[in-house]
């Protein structure tokens, strides 16, 4: 069963209606972190919306996601919606299978014609494109690893009709990656390991959320970044032992000094490094052309 973190007290719309009145644009299926940044947009733009969390906390709708349960409890308690945004991974065969059916089964009225049919749409991770021999320009067209829980969940959830937006390094709000710099690099040698980092920031992925439900593609996968390809040694130089504060404190700890030494050690010239040194680098373009959007929170 997915466990899903606390979030803030919001506004949510009331579930003790009658189902026939309980209609929304979108269903946020696990309210977690994203929705810090997606409930306030929706509400900015008067878009209707409902959410579940696992224990139907701050007015929002219970609802625990079991693939092995075919009780249709859970899912008659939820309104019926266009989009439907499950935010927590399914994993493995059979699993997106089970979500939209039973989904479907308890909302009949939903979808009477192919155009008003619900959508869904599953939020994964960039992480299934790390691979062997994967091409330096990676694309949401590139190998990924078909094996991969998530993935087969998602090629699933595809076949059905759904889409997948799989995202980059989160960060926002409590999430700051100048907090991530010791913990992933905590040596020198660690530090010599790390080449590029992708990173979204969660106000943009809510955007990119809502403009998907605006523009819905049935069947495809798309990979969300802030189109920036982050060099390491760049953020070590820069940040220094970071913290929360970083950015207003000049760099401190090993990390400067470690980056000063890579540099001679290796040869690097001057910082960034090349795409070519850095290698898996993430093409997201296509997404935000299609959205006619670009980031607004873009450079971490």
């Amino acid at each position: 069963m997915v466990k899903l973190p606390s979030l803030p007290i919001f506004n949510y719309p009331t579930t003790n209606l009658p189902q026939e009145l309980r209609e929304v644009e979108l269903l946020i299926l696990g309210a977690g972190w994203t929705s810090t940044f997606l409930i306030p947009l929706l509400e900015a733009d008067s878009v209707s919306f409902a959410a579940t969390t696992t224990t139907g906390h701050d007015g929002t709708t219970k609802f625990v996601f079991d693939p092995s349960s075919n009780d249709l409890g859970p899912y008659k308690a939820l309104p019926t919606a266009r989009t439907v945004l499950i935010t927590f991974p399914l994993k493995g065969a059979g699993q997106s299978k089970h979500l939209v059916e039973l989904y479907k089964q308890t909302h009949p009225h939903a979808g009477s014609t192919q155009a008003s049919q619900p959508r869904f749409l599953q939020l994964g991770s960039t992480g299934i494109f790390q691979i062997s021999d994967q091409t330096l320009w990676v694309t949401r067209h590139s190998s990924y690893d078909r094996s991969n829980d998530r993935a087969v969940a998602e090629d699933e959830l595809r076949d059905l009709g759904g889409c997948v937006l799989n995202l980059a390094g989160l960060w926002g709000g409590a999430r700051q990656p100048r907090n991530f710099l010791k913990r992933v690099a905590p040596t020198k040698e660690a530090l010599k390991g790390k080449k590029s980092l992708h990173m979204v920031h969660g106000q943009d992925v809510a955007r990119a959320i809502l403009g998907m439900h605006r523009s819905f593609t049935p069947g495809e996968r798309w990979m969300l970044t802030d189109m920036f390809v982050y060099d390491w040694y760049s953020l070590a130089l820069g940040w220094g032992g970071g913290g929360y504060e970083g950015s207003d404190k000049d760099a401190e700890g090993p990390h400067p000094d470690w980056v000063r030494e890579l540099m001679i050690e290796e040869d690097i010239k001057a910082l960034p490094r090349s795409m070519e040194t850095l290698g898996r680098c993430y093409d997201t373009r296509e997404l935000w052309e299609r959205l006619k959007m670009a980031p607004v929170r873009a450079r971490i």
